[in-house]
């Protein structure tokens, strides 16, 4: 069983001498293995990650808010003694300090482990533009992670560290916080140093936190917030004002229907329904508001100048070493040459404008809900369409650093594959503790018929009918994880049971039917919410985890195969179950 990284959890067992640093250190390093999901780009040894472990000896583990807990770090951000590559081998220096926002989490006990995958430079949205791999979705490899920030995601969603850092310049905190069911705080500009951070919009960048829950987030921000005198875009922290996140009421705005895009999701209309239906409950007011001048605001970071402040970021290196950067990388940052000093300041007069214009929106809500990504795509599609593609998923998220918001990524349930759907609380500067104060009443008032898997009380239940089954080859793999029987039972009596042929071996596929279905024998488990996304990694296509119907007419997160593979599969339905199937065998 893997321990619990939140950050309370491993703060009590310091507290009651249960662990030690150095132990969790030693657990960490084996369950990275040999990193099939290409999280990291460089990893420290157990002896560098010593070091920090002895600078907490003699310390009092209460004194220190983060006492031993293990976090990543996105390798476009400043680690002493290790390589800064930006995602390019070939660009890469040895920083001689850490970035501000690591010194401050160092010295507060937290122990870094490495530095994590991205998209090259920072640029683009999906995981996929990067030497070192495509970084692979937590729930299924075959999807993409989400980027920029890609492996400082996985990371936290494997249970590899308890909390990470990213960049975000134009959604790069917040997509790869939905697509792997975590929380991502994209902080007001400036509150989080970006001292020690390789720039992609140097004007906009802001370092980003990406953590198991609002409580993990809010912790750590508080530590990483901070004025630095040294970074001339650092800013103050504003704290005051109407607190909409804890008020009885609060108005929120949504999209006017025809703006909301979904790309084809019908699964993400659903979950974005029903997550403004449980903002009502918790006391929000939905007013529908004109999202267009968002969406100018948008186009201008990729359609415009800014672009340029992505080839100043890095020109010297591009112009002598264009070779080693990612084609789609190199063709976005080529495109800044065609602007001139008058086109920036056309650029800078439009966004004005447009700054104008989105004021009287907040006159009228408190804060702004939309997806965080209308859709998630696969890896191998996000391949042949690159950049069409990565546009879509910066189409709830590309103006918000231009328009000067914070915003906070919250989990919103699963859809029917299994893949993770997230929304994102917005609000003007300074408003980043209402918007967690909110995004924290959102989860822990969610219904409880939220399209499953869902959380309760921390821990979430499956339902398993082939080989995970009770004294079945794949059963480890929930033992292991410390899940534990809850109910032997049947599905609803509109499924049918396939065995689907080639390898491996021993694996069913249920397919929920409009008739001739029959109630099929499952077994529910039950095991910590933060165990899922390991279990779900390693389930092979066809079969996925989506909403199970039981008989009792319930539903739970289930075993699920895909319609077209069960076209050349044989019908067991008749058997009632994989067991009574394997019997029949002899096996």
């Amino acid at each position: 069983m893997r321990p619990d990284l939140s950050i309370a959890a491993l703060r009590r067992r310091y507290l009651a001498g249960e662990t030690h640093p150095r132990q969790v250190m030693q657990d960490i390093v084996a369950r990275i293995g040999d990193d099939p999901h290409h999280v990291w780009i460089h990893r420290l040894s157990l002896e560098e990650m010593g070091k920090y472990v002895s600078a907490l000896e003699g310390k009092d583990p209460a004194a220190l808010p983060l006492y031993g807990i293990p976090f990543a770090i996105k390798d476009n951000i400043d680690l002493a003694g290790a390589p800064t590559t930006a995602g390019c081998a070939e660009y890469a220096y040895h920083p001689q300090r850490h970035a501000t926002v690591v010194r401050l989490l160092i010295e507060a006990g937290a122990i870094p482990v490495g530095k994590t995958n991205l998209d090259q430079f920072a640029t683009g949205l999906n995981g996929t533009r990067s030497p070192y791999g495509a970084c692979r979705n937590a729930y299924d490899p075959d999807y993409i992670s989400g980027g920029s920030s890609s492996g400082s995601a996985v990371a936290v969603a494997l249970g590899q560290v308890s909390f990470s850092l990213g960049t975000d310049t134009a959604g790069s905190g917040r997509v790869p916080a939905a697509f792997n069911n975590l929380v991502g705080v994209k902080p007001t500009r400036g509150w989080l140093s970006t001292r020690g951070v390789v720039p992609a919009c140097r004007s906009l960048d802001c370092v980003s936190i990406f953590a198991l829950d609002t409580a993990d987030a809010a912790t750590v921000l508080s530590v990483a917030t901070a004025y630095d005198q040294e970074e001339p875009y650092s800013r103050q922290a504003l704290t005051h004002g109407f607190d909409f996140g804890r008020a009885e009421r609060f108005r929120f705005g949504v999209p006017r229907a025809d703006q909301l895009q979904f790309f084809g999701n019908q699964d993400a209309v659903a979950l974005f329904q029903r997550s403004c239906e449980e903002l009502e409950t918790i006391g929000g007011q939905k007013v529908e508001i004109d999202f267009l001048p968002f969406l100018k605001s948008a186009r201008l970071l990729y359609e415009g100048p800014w672009v340029a402040e992505r080839y100043a970021a890095i020109r010297e290196f591009f112009d002598a070493h264009s070779a080693a950067i990612n084609p789609v990388v190199r063709e976005i940052i080529a495109g800044a040459k065609k602007f001139s000093a008058a086109d920036t300041f056309e650029a800078i007069y439009k966004l004005e404008a447009l700054r104008a214009e989105t004021a009287s929106t907040w006159d009228n809500i408190d804060c702004l809900v939309t997806p965080t990504a209308g859709t998630i795509y696969r890896i191998a599609e996000m391949e042949a369409d690159p950049i069409r593609l990565n546009a879509n998923l910066g189409y709830y998220t590309n103006f918000m650093n231009l328009l000067d918001c914070a915003a906070v990524a919250v989990p919103a349930g699963f859809q029917g594959n299994g893949l993770p759907f997230g929304i994102t609380l917005v609000a003007p500067a300074h408003q980043d503790v209402p918007l967690l104060h909110l995004a924290e009443r959102l989860n822990r008032n969610a219904n409880s018929d939220l399209p499953m898997p869902q959380a309760q009380g921390g821990r979430v239940r499956v339902a398993v009918c082939g080989a995970h089954l009770e004294g079945l080859p794949l059963n480890h793999q929930l033992t292991s994880r410390g899940a534990h029987l809850v109910a032997r039972t049947h599905s609803s009596p509109d499924y049918k049971l396939y065995a689907l042929p080639g390898g491996p071996p021993h694996r069913p596929g249920m397919v929920r039917v409009a008739q001739g279905g029959d109630a099929i024998e499952v077994e529910v488990w039950e095991m910590a919410a933060r165990e899922l996304g390991s279990f779900v990694a390693g389930i092979p296509a066809p079969l996925g985890i989506g909403t199970l119907k039981l008989a009792d007419g319930t539903s739970v997160a289930g075993f699920v195969c895909e319609q077209y593979a069960v076209a050349d599969a044989e019908d067991i339905t008749r058997f009632g179950g994989w067991r009574a199937y394997l019997a029949q065998r002899g096996a």
